[in-house]
């Protein structure tokens, strides 16, 4: 395994991150995913403006982006895989064992890990903690995703691959890694940003392919939707046939299948929509 670090691949076994690197010591980081197909990565532009988005809101500087697509294209070309998960990261770099940022520069990774297609639908849960709409991080993909992994392993617990949040209003959010999307009376509807989302990749290319509104959706719509579905980058659009104690027979259901129809059939046309 190759992976990109300081400016050229290395051996996974023996690269090496300082131990004083902000990423570890604080969270100072940002990251994306990106869905690799037999080797070339899907809807890499967009992913790589909002990494740039991601570092200004967190004040980092712009990363290299002629640097992140070389790191890409050669960890990809080095580490050959059916479907893989491409990660980019970057960090503040070495820095102090506080809040407070070094002065040696970003650090960029780029990692490659084999995955499997998703199953058609999956259950999940909600859970009691919430987003906050209004934060300094709200809407950025940092790597301060501690809260996403105790939501995660409660949803594991409950027989679920994902956990759904509200924000600090009570109004639908996001799952730790997902959008997520409810059919009302044959219409899809999505959480607004200003709900405090992620900008999600696979969500904007979802909205504007099957014509989706974003609306303010309390957190109790979930218990009355018709259908509800899933996207992310490696999941694409995957419905969701259980949520808490509530089954959605037949899932997916027509609405949610057709959308999942629809985004494979873009996606296989424009590697970079």
């Amino acid at each position: 395994m190759k992976i990109w670090l300081d400016g050229g691949l290395q051996d996974a076994e023996s690269a090496r991150v300082s131990v004083f690197d902000h990423g570890l010591t604080v969270g100072d980081g940002i990251f994306e995913t990106v869905k690799a197909t037999e080797g070339r990565a899907f809807a890499l532009t967009r992913h790589l403006e909002r990494l740039t988005r991601s570092a200004r809101g967190l004040g980092l500087p712009d990363p290299d982006l002629d640097e992140v697509r070389r790191a890409c294209a050669a960890v990809l070309e080095a580490n050959p895989a059916p479907l893989g998960r491409l990660r980019i990261t970057y960090t503040g770099g070495y820095g102090p064992l506080g809040s407070d940022r070094g002065d040696r520069g970003p650090t960029l990774m780029v990692a490659l890990g084999a995955t499997a297609r998703r199953p058609d639908s999956t259950a999940v849960i909600t859970v009691p903690w919430t987003r906050n709409e209004r934060g300094a991080l709200a809407g950025l993909k940092t790597t301060s995703y501690a809260e996403n992994v105790v939501a995660l392993a409660r949803a594991s617990q409950q027989g679920a691959t994902e956990a759904l949040f509200a924000n600090t209003v009570g109004q639908l959010c996001e799952g730790t890694g997902t959008n997520v999307f409810v059919v009302l009376d044959g219409e899809i509807h999505t959480p607004p940003l200003a709900s405090g989302c992620l900008a999600g990749i696979t969500r904007a290319l979802t909205a504007e392919w099957t014509g989706a509104r974003e609306t303010d959706l309390p957190l109790d719509v979930l218990e009355r939707a018709d259908e509800i579905f899933l996207t992310s980058t490696l999941r694409d659009v995957q419905a969701v046939h259980r949520v808490d104690g509530r089954e959605l027979a037949g899932a997916p259901g027509p609405v949610t299948a057709k959308a999942m129809r629809l985004f494979d059939e873009r996606s296989a046309g424009d590697l970079d929509p």
